[in-house]
């Protein structure tokens, strides 16, 4: 479905989870990714980062501002799917199928502790591997080099990417094809939430959309301009691709 700036697969949480697993029972590679408003004022901006949406296997709505905006444009997403609400039901996944996994980013023992605790909520899940790289290693082909190598040596089914937004994405489309056959996710914070490294917001304002006022309460310096600056560009976008919608349905 056309969404202002990205196509997105309107599914149910359900859904996408059994879509996930048909992907991974096809072992055809490919990428998912989550957006959200931040990642939808990107996009208008950069083309690098348009083309890596575009060419996802799955893209699955984040934000509960997202889900207002649909209902405003009478294109109403189905359901919130954040990865950070994905990202334990994929777990359960992995452990009720047998499928691996492999976690990468995060500070150093982020991924580890992570893994650690996401095997003992589910019994019988295999995390094959973690790999914490050093910042701005995507600009290295050296270290770039030994994160893939790392990778394909433990040919894991699911890859776990909490390298934050855009880089994560960025990286999973650039070398889509040397993981071939790995399911990969753009997991942002997810790897820091499960090891207790950061605390996700109280649940009745994730589902009030408050979920950005609570992290920006925690870490202000970091985040105002994001949340109170930058994101504030969705408004004129979502006026534009309006207008646009509008103008095509005048000229039919």
């Amino acid at each position: 479905m056309q969404f202002l700036n990205i196509e997105i697969d309107n599914l149910t949480f359900d859904e996408a989870l059994e879509r996930i697993d048909e992907l991974l029972q096809m072992r055809a590679g490919g990428y998912v990714v989550t957006p959200n408003v931040d990642h939808i004022i990107q996009i208008e901006k950069n083309p690098e980062f348009r083309q890596a949406y575009q060419d996802a296997a799955l893209v699955l709505t984040d934000g509960q501002p997202l889900m207002w905006i649909s209902r405003w444009l009478n294109r109403p997403i189905k359901e919130k799917i954040s990865g950070s609400d994905l990202f334990p039901q994929l777990c359960a996944l992995a452990a009720e199928k047998g499928y691996t996994m492999y976690f990468l980013g995060a500070a150093e023992g982020v991924a580890a502790e992570a893994s650690r605790r996401l095997e003992q909520k589910n019994p019988g899940l295999r995390v094959i591997g973690t790999y914490s790289p050093e910042y701005g290693f995507e600009k290295d082909p050296q270290k770039v080099e030994k994160v893939l190598a790392e990778i394909e040596k433990a040919s894991p089914d699911i890859l776990v990417a909490g390298l934050g937004t855009p880089k994560q994405e960025l990286f999973l489309h650039k070398y889509r094809e040397r993981l071939d056959g790995i399911l990969a996710f753009g997991m942002g914070a997810s790897l820091d939430f499960e090891a207790g490294n950061v605390r996700r917001a109280p649940r009745w304002m994730q589902k009030c959309g408050l979920e950005w006022l609570y992290r920006l309460c925690r870490e202000p310096r970091r985040l105002f301009k994001r949340y109170l600056v930058d994101d504030m560009k969705i408004f004129p976008l979502v006026w534009k691709y309006r207008k646009q919608k509008k103008e095509r349905l005048e000229s039919t």
